[in-house]
């Protein structure tokens, strides 16, 4: 029996595949949330320097994606980081590669030595599998970081490092 693994790697958001993923993941974002309100990246967006991207993929297939972005901090001080563009194919639903990309990206945060990781996700149900894997992983609500603002539509969360 041939045990095919699923690997995370960094990538470019701009591969066809992924491309594809993230303007999907963008048009279910305006779908369900006003469009003031949605701080999803395009993969132009996800190219920026501080932006490290990544998907999971098994025998070549693509499962999912999700990045870091570093948050800009004083000079001395512990850096933090932000969760952005966390995605799953429709196909790879309910197998676990969500887990294995959060647990990748915390891994990458501790690596670089960030003292916090914040996310921002939606308020709406569509969101609610999103919240309950963050809260699984110890994130706890915040209040709005970085340049976001208070908005009923948007839940901020943070986790200590």
């Amino acid at each position: 029996m041939i045990e095919v693994m699923i690997c995370i790697d960094r990538d470019d958001p701009a591969r066809q595949d992924v491309h594809q993923l993230l303007s999907e993941h963008l048009a279910d974002m305006f779908a369900t949330t006003p469009a003031e309100s949605v701080h999803a990246l395009d993969h132009s967006a996800l190219s920026a320097p501080s932006i490290t991207f990544w998907t999971a993929r098994e025998a070549g297939g693509l499962l999912g994606c999700g990045a870091l972005k570093l948050l800009d901090s004083p000079p001395g001080s512990p850096g933090h980081g932000e969760i952005k563009s966390m995605r799953t194919t429709a196909k790879a639903r309910g197998r676990g590669v969500a887990t294995l990309m959060l647990r990748h990206i915390l891994d990458d945060a501790r690596a670089r030595n960030l003292e916090r990781l914040y996310l921002e996700t939606g308020t709406e149900d569509y969101f609610a599998p999103a919240r309950r894997l963050y809260a699984r992983n110890g994130f706890t609500e915040c209040p709005p970081f970085a340049d976001y603002a208070l908005d009923p539509n948007s839940v901020f969360m943070e986790l200590r490092l």
